[in-house]
This record gives structure tokens, sequence and C-alpha cells, in this order.
């Protein structure tokens, strides 16, 4: 009876503390959301990109482990249709394969090798899909989504536009990514087909003419600017802040670039090194 009684009452203390276990979220599935009024985004170009295989899973993984804030990546289209994440047309630098990748099937593509020409310990790593990485990011961290011109049809219906915002729409992850291009086409029929998602600009002196910041944001309706760290002048920073215009600056590696940009009141940089880049912010925060 004794026995009993003591099992009861232990059950009894520690039942509460089984309840509360199953009932608290889980901290690695709450959801991340893109706040374009939040100080600064660390943002991993290509994933880690100094270190691994630019656009492949291993980049991506090295971008959570070392918590950066965004993950930045390029979408081509597979001959099926298939959005792919690989940053050149062509095959022949970052992979084993020859000619365009529009040219095989994304089943044709998975045969690759896309680690070996960056170095041996990445061989067999394989070209993912758009959706393998926004299923691995989903709820972990944020996503700037470029799509890239080769990709881009004067055909609109089934087109890559079309095909990612289904993609992001399916897996409910809208406020968890923004879609970038330097092919203006590709920012109108975004805010055509579902003004819900984010856009970013990616800046084009030819398309752009001679319109400044200001204009390019108002006639495309973008939440953001980017652009390549050429063309960070006092006027433009002068000119985006006074606007209020979230601006986003590229491909930074050196410290010195990096304080300078973040002094600016830039909203975030791509960095192939990020871990370095949230050092630099980090101690300037201090």
């Amino acid at each position: 009876m004794k026995i009993k009684v003591i099992l009861l009452t232990v059950l009894y203390i520690i039942t509460p503390f089984f309840v509360n276990a199953q009932n608290k979220p889980d901290q690695k599935t709450e959801s991340v959301k893109m706040d374009l009024n939040k100080d600064f985004y660390v943002i991993a170009h290509r994933g880690v990109s100094a270190y691994y295989p630019e656009n492949t899973m291993s980049a991506f993984r090295a971008s959570a482990e070392i918590n950066a804030d965004m993950i930045e990546l390029d979408v081509l289209l597979s001959k099926d249709k298939i959005p792919v994440v690989f940053h050149d047309a062509k095959l022949d630098k970052r992979s084993n394969g020859k000619g365009l990748v529009s040219d095989f099937t994304f089943e044709e593509l998975r045969e690759l090798d896309a680690g070996s020409w960056f170095s041996e310990k990445f061989k067999g790593e394989k070209i993912p899909s758009l959706r393998e990485v926004l299923e691995f990011t989903k709820n972990k961290i944020l996503v700037n989504i470029e799509i890239k011109t080769e990709a881009v049809s004067t055909n609109e219906e089934g087109g890559v536009v079309e095909l990612v915002i289904q993609l992001v729409n399916e897996l409910s992850i809208q406020e968890q990514v923004i879609i970038s291009s330097f092919d203006y086409r590709v920012l109108e029929r975004l805010k055509k087909q579902n003004d819900q998602i984010r856009t970013a600009m990616l800046y084009e002196r030819r398309q752009s003419g001679k319109r400044n910041p200001v204009e390019l944001v108002s006639d495309y309706n973008v939440d953001a600017f980017n652009f390549g760290k050429q063309y960070l002048s006092q006027d433009w920073i002068e000119m985006l802040n006074e606007n209020h215009i979230p601006f986003f600056v590229y491909t930074v590696n050196d410290e010195e670039t990096m304080e300078k940009i973040i002094e600016s009141g830039a909203k975030g940089i791509f960095s192939d090194k990020p871990a370095l880049l949230r050092k630099v912010h980090q101690d300037l925060s201090k």
C-alpha cells in the first residue's frame, strides 16, 4: 500500500512538468518573419559562399548554423520548368556539366557534381531545387530569392515568376521571403500576380535610365532597393534615408567597407562571410 501511495504522489508531482513540456512551443519551429523596420540584416550571399560551394545545401545549412538573418540565392529554370538554385546560365564553372542549365531536365541536373569545383571535400554536392531549399529554410531563416534574367521569357503564363509565387504560397512562407531581380519585368509581374509578397529592385543602370532610386522604387512599387557597393554615394544614401526606403548593398567581404555601409543606414549587407559581418555589426552596436 505504501508503495502505491508513493508512486501516486510522485506521479502527481511530475505530471505537470510533462504537460508543460508538451505544451511549450518548440523554439526551432517558431515562425520567422521579415520586418523591413529591423535595424540590420546579415545576409549570406549564396550561402556562406566563402567557405562552401555557392548555392548548395551545404552553404545554406552553414548560414543557418551561424545564425545569419537571411540567405540570398539565385533561381533559374530547368528544361522541364523546375525552379533550380544556380547562379550562372551555364553549368561549366560551378559544376562538372557543360552547357545551359535550361537545356537539362531537373533529374539530369541532379546527376551533376556541384561541389568539386570548390573543393574535393564537397564532391557529390547536388544542384538543389528551390523547393528543397525553401522547405529547409521554412521557419528557420529568411530568404532573398533572386530571379535571374535568363529564366524570364516573354510569356508570363507558366513562367518563372508564376512558378516561384506558387511555391511560396504552397509552403505558406509569404512573410519569410523577399523576391528580387535585375530584370524589371519580374518586378512588374510580381506585383501584378501577388502584391502581398515583398519585392526588391536590383539596380540595373541600362533599364533605369536617368531615374534616381526614389523614382525607381515608386515606378515599380517595390519594398526595398538593392545595389552594388560601387554605387554607394552620399547622394544616394541621403536620398534613400530621407525617403525611408530600405536599402541593401552587395557583395561586401572586408571589414572597413562593412563598417562604412552599416553606418550609412543600410538595412543589410550581402556577404560571402556572414559570420564576419555579424561580428562587425555587433562591434559597432556596442
